[in-house]
């Protein structure tokens, strides 16, 4: 079961976000995506929790909370979809 966290602060660590979410159950990894260019955040993030109930305590708690001076956006996350190759003609 993995969570999406939208508009986190470019600021937060996999270390933050694993005690935040800690607090609702059972986790099994946490993921900060960066960008390739600049090495920087990104700006979400994806937490994976080992179970569906820990899972949507989690949602229902902190969508919407103020975190870091952000208002944290947090859902299931979609499944990723395969991207087309960029045609550079």
């Amino acid at each position: 079961m993995t969570v999406y966290i939208g508009n986190l602060s470019y600021d937060v660590t996999e270390d933050d976000l694993n005690s935040v979410f800690s607090e609702y159950g059972s986790i099994k990894r946490v993921k900060l995506p960066v960008d390739r260019e600049t090495g920087k955040r990104r700006g979400f993030g994806f937490v994976e929790m080992e179970s569906p109930d820990h899972e949507t305590t989690a949602i229902e708690e902190l969508d919407g909370a103020e975190w870091m001076g952000r208002t944290l956006r947090v859902n299931k996350a979609k499944p990723r979809t395969e991207r087309k190759p960029f045609d550079r003609r």
